[in-house]
């Protein structure tokens, strides 16, 4: 997981800690989650629009049928 080991893993954690604190902890990964969803739903429909622009419905003139 992104090369990362489990002493960084827990660096990582004591320093969140430090910073938001324990009870602000399950709202920071709420947060996180609901912007990782939200990100993945973006690239899904940035992915459907540009699935959406048949190159075939374009005429020799370059003007879409």
């Amino acid at each position: 997981m992104f090369g990362l080991g489990t002493t960084e893993l827990l660096i990582i954690l004591a320093l969140v800690m430090i910073i938001f604190g324990a009870g602000k902890l399950p709202q920071v990964g709420g947060a996180l989650g609901k912007s990782l969803r939200n990100f993945k739903e973006g690239v899904k429909e940035g992915e459907e629009d540009k699935s959406g622009d048949d190159p075939d419905k374009i005429d020799d003139n370059g003007q879409s049928k």
